[in-house]
Order: structure tokens, then C-alpha cells, then sequence
């Protein structure tokens, strides 16, 4: 049975979900890359502003901006006080407003697997991108099991139940990035993996945080009690806790960057 599709509106509830995964993972992916300061720069799929503002605050570029489908993503993203010098737009991956080599560098952070056209989605950014500029994305590992929600997703597979996921998780693959970025015309293309951990103070607050997440919390609302508690408790035996009660979790991302020729 097809995954279910993820559809992000709650930026706060977003934000401790995933977006503190995603400066986790962000700042290993910037670190990657190794930008100057004074850039022009693009994050598309920006969501609530996570990695944006990460990327201000590590990068300093000269213009920063971020799209994204989501208005109550947007409106969160404009509130973040280390991103008050970004400007953010709603619109799409595949349909970007802004002209041909805008940009010197587009970025997308644990997108591309939700472009229902990843390949419209990377030969956009490189259309707004300058000749000789930056390509780049990270995303979770989804069909490899570098979801940090890995260990729900996989007690949910053997309760039969279907986990909801991205729409199209095989765009996070390396190869199937690779063939990506080598169809929109990219050169001197670089792949890496990228692992981080993340801890909680106990099970039960790793639980709750994932409850409000978009991927997690819709199908536990239409479970019974006894299959709830089922699915916690599974999740629970997967995820070893330290002494002290807490526990941490991995979570696995492909990273890939290319450059567009000129």
C-alpha cells in the first residue's frame, strides 16, 4: 500500500518536530558546503524558516529569501527573529518567482522528496541560479530507513498499519539524486551522507513531540486506544533508554550539490 501524504501547516508544531532536526542536520550540510559570506541565496521549500534562519546566522549572505507552499509556514518563518533578513514568498518548487540567475546559491532542506516533480523542482533552481553558482539539498533517507520517526514508522509496519511519508520518498536516494542534478545540466557534482542524533529527556517527551508532527499525530488520532497504546509501547521497546531516562534517535540524510555551468 502507497504511504500516505504529508501536508505541513502548524510552523510551531513543525518546529519541534523537525525543525530543530533540520538545523541539526543543516548545520552539518553548511559546514559541506563551506558558502562565503555576502551571497545571494535562495532556500526553496523553506517551510517555517528553520534552516533559513540557521543559514543567516552561519552565512550572512547579502540577500536571502525562502518559498514555500504553506501561508501558516510562511507567516511562522516571518516571525523568527534571527531571519528578520530574509524575505519569504509562497509559491512553488516547480514554479519559482524569480528570474533567470537571480541567485548565486539555491538550497533545498529536507524537500525534495516532497516535489511531486523533482525534476522540474531542480532544473528551477538552477535556472534561477547564476552561471558557476550553487545546486544544493539534503533529505532524510526515507527509503533507507534515515527517518528520525523511523522507529514509529517501522512498529506501525508491523502492526499493518501504513505510515504517512513524502510523496515521492526515492527522490532522497544518492543515485536517484545524482541522476537529478546530472538531467538539469549540474557539473561537478559532490554527494555525502549526513548523520545526526538527537536526544530527548525521556520517551514519553520524544512521543509527545512527535504526536504534533503531520506524519505521525494524524494517524494516531483515528487509532483505538488499545492500538495507541500498541504502537507507543512497540516504539518504546525500539528505542533503548539511557540511566537517567533518556533516549536518543538517529535520523540519516543524502546530501548533494552541484554546480551550474558558465
Amino acid at each position: 500500500m502507497a504511504e500516505q501524504q504529508v501536508r505541513f501547516e502548524d510552523g510551531a508544531a513543525y518546529e519541534e518536530m523537525m525543525g530543530k532536526w533540520s538545523r541539526i542536520a543543516g548545520d552539518v550540510f553548511l559546514d559541506w558546503l563551506g558558502l562565503p559570506t555576502g551571497l545571494r541565496c535562495l532556500d526553496v521549500g523553506c517551510g517555517n524558516g528553520a534552516f533559513t534562519e540557521l543559514f543567516v546566522q552561519r552565512c550572512a549572505p547579502a540577500e536571502m529569501h525562502g518559498v514555500d507552499p504553506a501561508p501558516a509556514q510562511i507567516e511562522f518563518a516571518r516571525g523568527r527573529p534571527g531571519a528578520r533578513a530574509a524575505q519569504f514568498h509562497e509559491g512553488g518548487a516547480m514554479a519559482l518567482p524569480f528570474p533567470d540567475n537571480k541567485f548565486d546559491v539555491a538550497t533545498m532542506a529536507l524537500v525534495i522528496f516532497f516535489v511531486p516533480e523533482p525534476v522540474k523542482g531542480v532544473a528551477e533552481m538552477a535556472r534561477v541560479v547564476k552561471p558557476g553558482g550553487l545546486v544544493a539539498s539534503y533529505a532524510w533517507d526515507v527509503p533507507g530507513g534515515g527517518f528520525p520517526m523511523e522507529p514509529i514508522r517501522a512498529q506501525m509496519r508491523e502492526m499493518g498499519l501504513t505510515p504517512m511519508g513524502p510523496p515521492v520518498p526515492d527522490a532522497s536516494r544518492m543515485d536517484v539524486s545524482r541522476e537529478l542534478w546530472a538531467g538539469a545540466g549540474l557539473e561537478q557534482i559532490g554527494t555525502r551522507e549526513i548523520v545526526v542524533q538527537r536526544t530527548f529527556a525521556s520517551f514519553d517527551e520524544f512521543w509527545a513531540i512527535n504526536l504534533k508532527g503531520a506524519s505521525i499525530g494524524p494517524v494516531v488520532a483515528k487509532m483505538s486506544p488499545a492500538e495507541a497504546a500498541r504502537l507507543k509501547e512497540g516504539t518504546r521497546a525500539r528505542i533503548p533508554a539511557a540511566a537517567d531516562g533518556r533516549v536518543t534517535t538517529s535520523g540519516r540524510a543524502n546530501a548533494i550539490k552541484g554546480r551550474v555551468p558558465g
